[in-house]
């Protein structure tokens, strides 16, 4: 047997050998992926309990504000108990104002965070794809985005006056760049292999970024919706408060207007629930839209 006869059966055990260790290491995935999903049960086990214990606080602090009132603690006009706001509540729910002004708050809310969602998906999209969009867009960003959103209101005023224009605009304003920047970074984030890869195959621009960029932007894209979401809630309240005869924002200043503390009390409690309700739902909506993210799964157990 030659040198060269010898080497080659030893080239070839050598990769028997290996092989046999791939076909073994891929036969014991099974067991691992089974102790990740009694290891998974056990973290979603553990991520319960600070939810549970924020609920406890919760509870806590409930208790402790009625205790302040009835054992005289905090003996103020301006501090109410509990009870008499959730009763409060309660009437305002039963007689329909609660759901008048919050539906109206909603409505605005809803368009302009419609308006927003195009706008900023649709530019940072562009932006982020096309080095000369972001060079003619960055610098009005830029000087646009680090000033507060409420301050832009009074001008928004002279423009479009106090009516809905004002207030959708003010919210998808606000709205809007929080969103623009994350799809930015989510196109910057695409591998450029990819890229050149789908070019090669000769796909056009178009379709490059229908069916490559965007899919894998839609991480970033949901960070930045949901960011937006809460942002806009706030300015559809403010914008309400400043200028406005109706929504929320305008029930809460008349009822601290007309000493009606315990009704200003319950609105904000339904502001909460409101907020709680509208994260909720985002997060359902994103764990449909993306089940194979990691990190929407997780979200499942907080």
């Amino acid at each position: 047997m030659t040198t060269s006869d010898a080497s080659r059966r030893s080239a070839a055990g050598t990769d028997e050998a290996d092989a046999s260790h791939n076909f073994a290491a891929g036969a014991a995935e099974p067991a691992a992926v089974g102790g990740g999903l009694s290891g998974s049960s056990r973290a979603r086990g553990q991520l319960r309990l600070p939810s549970l214990s924020g609920v406890a606080l919760i509870l806590f602090l409930c208790v402790l504000w009625e205790l302040s009132v009835q054992l005289e603690v905090v003996d103020s006009p301006n501090w109410p108990a509990l009870s008499d706001v959730l009763l409060a509540f309660w009437d305002l729910l039963r007689d329909g104002t609660l759901l008048s002004v919050f539906g109206t708050s909603l409505r605005r809310l809803a368009i302009g965070y419609a308006l927003a969602v195009v706008a900023g998906v649709s530019l940072g999209l562009v932006m982020g794809y096309f080095r000369w969009a972001q060079r003619l867009f960055e610098p009005v960003v830029e000087v646009l985005r680090p000033i507060p959103s409420p301050a832009y209101i009074p001008v928004a005023i002279l423009f479009l006056g106090i009516g809905d224009s004002m207030k959708v605009f003010m919210v998808a304003f606000s709205a809007f760049f929080p969103i623009l920047l994350n799809t930015i970074a989510g196109v910057r984030s695409v591998d450029p292999i990819l890229l050149d890869t789908a070019r090669t195959f000769g796909l056009g621009t178009r379709a490059i970024v229908r069916k490559i960029v965007l899919p894998a932007s839609l991480v970033y894209i949901f960070t930045g919706l949901r960011i937006s979401l809460a942002i806009a809630l706030i300015l559809t309240v403010i914008a309400e408060q400043v200028a406005g005869n109706s929504g929320v924002g305008f029930y809460l200043l008349s009822a601290q207007r007309s000493f009606l503390i315990p009704q200003m009390y319950a609105t904000v409690v339904g502001l909460a629930i409101v907020g709680f309700a509208l994260n909720r739902l985002f997060l359902l909506v994103e764990r449909r839209a993306l089940p194979w993210n990691v990190h929407t799964r997780r979200s499942e157990v907080t």
